[in-house]
């Protein structure tokens, strides 16, 4: 659940329910995502939590992806488990496990004063339970279980959860007691931390809820006095730059905790977009990346042939040959058939025009830079753009030019996603605080998210349009006659007609996966070029789209609705992303 969709969709609803509704309700609601096929590929596509190799790290034999981590008192009864594992957490604590089930007290969450009380008597499934929920779940990173209960029970329990452990986690010190291959790491609050007492451990784990800034100060003193071992803290990180304070401070993990409910399930990865942002790191130009900015380019091209085409002669002989008629005859029976067409041909002009001005802006600022998501965003577009050309042919007619087009693009394309295998780098960013221009470019990229699936179901439904009835109600009335007396003065028309549709409906769905793409994966805080692709990208488009429909006299404000409401989305979504994205630091 990205923070665009949790703190404007969700948050809101959720501050009304109960604690434990409220919890129960989003962990079981992501579970269920995380459980359908393919769930985990969902879950990627809407937050892209995947983690740059250069903060990967191995501490006390177990390989980490990232230094951040999930404590186990948000997720007492497992429900959520399942989802939190394609989250992007570094490692994942459940817990604490007793051997008996208790039932424990709710947690009480307090939305406006953003503070949560885990009550004394805390929640747990017990011993048995927690063995069958563990062995339903694929963890993908390492898993630390907190254990409580005497001695015995500890020794029991670590018997029976090792294969599934990476570590265990203790809150009182009798570690001589318990026998285990995996590391024990000491959970003690802030205030007892000294180096008595805690060499026995793999590290400790320090808990206190509020203030970053006495993690920084007890773990530098703890590094003075010649504490080597691993330290992890709980708590307090509200922010990326809490977090990056205690790492300075010589932190080797973060666990988030209540924060993780209040900053949003986005938080982990800004800490590692930050923490990135920091490593002097030279990125090297990608080579290939030519290859898809030469597509886009030809793509743009295509469009402004198509725009020429569409403001003069509308038909071409081909066209012509086709219907047996020349564009004089079509006028003079009716002059709006061919203004229809024009119409038509222009909007596909505009989207190929926007479609490949936002091909070239991903090569040159993206996938020269490595980036993973911005080589995939245009993969995938691609892919969606060239099968599109088998929905031309739905009314059977099928112009040259089209494949001469097809066929000249398919080479840049497949020379750019060869040359390019293997990318692995993720964005960085210089986001550090939960500042009013995060929280506006939250609701700007809702917006953009918004955008991107109109255009998507947009261009499904003129596809099918296209290849189905071609017309909409609107579309007669603007004519002037049905598509009987269309099909009684030329019986080619309409699947000339139905060409036009069909392709420009094609080269939505593309645009809009690509819009759609930018909005979940591209919003770090400094993206200049990711603002001025989505405003330049999207100008044709627009203007084309909407003018001709005023050069035509089709103005029918029920066939316009759909474009005015993605213009109104487009605009505020500029507006509220602009300083976010043009924002390069936090002074």
């Amino acid at each position: 659940m990205p923070d665009w969709s949790y703190h404007i969709l969700f948050k809101p609803f959720l501050s009304k329910m109960s604690s434990l509704t409220s919890r129960e309700f989003i962990h079981r609601g992501m579970n269920t995502v995380a459980s359908l096929p393919g769930g985990s590929h969902i879950i990627n596509f809407l937050g892209r939590e995947e983690c740059s190799p250069l903060l990967k790290k191995t501490k006390d034999q177990i390989v980490f992806s990232n230094p951040i981590g999930i404590s186990g008192s948000l997720d007492p009864q497992l429900t959520g488990t399942k989802a939190f594992t394609n989250l992007g957490f570094g490692f994942i604590e459940i817990g604490p496990v007793t051997v008996e089930k208790r039932e424990g007290n709710a947690t009480a969450i307090d939305f406006k004063k953003q503070t949560i009380d885990f009550l004394e008597k805390f929640e747990s499934i017990g011993l048995e339970a927690t063995k069958r929920k563990l062995q339903n779940i694929e963890f993908k990173q390492p898993l630390f279980i907190r254990l409580k209960g005497t001695s015995e029970e500890k020794q029991w329990m670590i018997q029976e959860l090792e294969e599934f452990a990476s570590a265990f986690v203790v809150e009182d010190k009798d570690v001589e007691r318990l026998h285990t291959k995996k590391p024990i790491y000491l959970a003690i609050h802030i205030d007892q931390a000294s180096m008595e007492g805690i060499k026995e451990y793999e590290g400790i784990i320090l808990e206190d809820e509020y203030d970053p800034q006495r993690y920084v100060k007890v773990i530098s003193d703890l590094r003075e006095t010649g504490y080597d071992k691993t330290i992890m803290t709980v708590g307090a990180v509200k922010e990326p730059q809490d977090a990056l304070g205690i790492i300075d401070a010589g932190a080797d993990f973060i666990i988030l905790s209540k924060e993780y409910v209040f900053s949003g399930p986005g938080l982990t990865k800004r800490i590692n977009e930050a923490l990135l942002n920091r490593l002097s790191t030279k990125n090297e130009v990608i080579d290939g990346w030519q290859y898809y900015w030469l597509f886009g380019l030809m793509i743009v091209i295509g469009g402004i042939l198509a725009l020429f085409i569409s403001l003069q002669s509308v038909l071409l002989p081909y066209d012509e040959q086709f219907l047996q008629t020349t564009k004089d005859e079509i006028w003079s029976f009716n002059k709006r058939i061919l203004l229809f067409m024009s119409h038509d041909r222009m909007t596909l002009a505009g989207t190929m025009i926007s479609g490949g001005i936002v091909y070239m802006s991903l090569a040159r600022h993206g996938v020269r830079k490595g980036l993973l998501w911005t080589k995939q965003a245009i993969d995938i577009a691609a892919i969606v753009g060239f099968l599109g050309i088998f929905s031309f042919i739905g009314y059977g007619y099928f112009d040259w030019l089209h494949l001469v087009f097809w066929l000249l693009l398919i080479p840049f394309y497949l020379l750019g996603f060869i040359k390019t295998k293997g990318l692995t780098n993720t964005p960085s960013s210089t986001n550090l605080r939960n500042n009013k221009w995060w929280k506006l470019s939250l609701v700007g990229q809702l917006f953009f998210v918004i955008l991107g699936f109109s255009f998507v179901i947009g261009g499904l439904v003129i596809s099918y349009i296209g290849v189905t009835n071609v017309f909409v109600s609107t579309d007669l009335l603007y004519l002037c006659m049905p598509p009987e007396i269309l099909d009684e003065f030329n019986q080619r028309l309409i699947p000339v007609i139905a060409h036009d549709r069909a392709g420009f409906g094609s080269a939505l769905l593309s645009v809009g996966l690509l819009v759609l793409m930018l909005a979940l994966w591209g919003f770090q805080q400094g993206n200049r070029w990711m603002w001025w692709t989505l405003f330049v990208g999207g100008l044709p488009a627009f203007f084309t789209g909407i003018w001709i429909h005023f050069k035509i006299g089709y103005t029918t404000f029920i066939h316009l609705l759909p474009a005015y409401f993605a213009l109104f989305l487009f605009v505020i979504g500029l507006i509220l992303s602009y300083a976010f994205l043009h924002k390069g630091d936090e002074g």
